[in-house]
């Protein structure tokens, strides 16, 4: 398995990505923790299916698929007859969040 190692450009074009300035990190440590990451990504490619990927999630023809039925919802009489805390077309719910959160 070959080692890749990153770049300068790379290098550089990433710490613009993660806003961090030459001089705010030291450059080599960087350097070493970004190649461990791209090690990673090697490790992984060592598994690299190069088949069709959609291989892995079969199709389903439309015919297969279950029809669209309309069915009939509750009626609001109906509704508010399941909750005493039933007002101007909502529920009244405990509160989730305490004060403070």
């Amino acid at each position: 398995m070959e080692k890749r190692a990153i770049d300068e450009n790379t290098l550089e074009a990433l710490l613009y990505l993660s806003r961090l300035s030459p001089e705010s990190a030291d450059i080599a440590v960087l350097k070493n923790q970004v190649d461990q990451v791209a090690s990673y990504f090697n490790l992984l490619s060592v598994y690299d299916d190069s088949e069709n990927p959609y291989d892995a999630y079969p199709s389903t023809a439309a015919e297969q698929l279950r029809g669209d039925e309309i069915v009939r919802g509750l009626d609001i009489p109906d509704v508010k007859k399941m909750s005493d805390e039933f007002l101007d077309g909502y529920f009244r719910v405990p509160k989730v969040l305490g004060e403070g959160a």
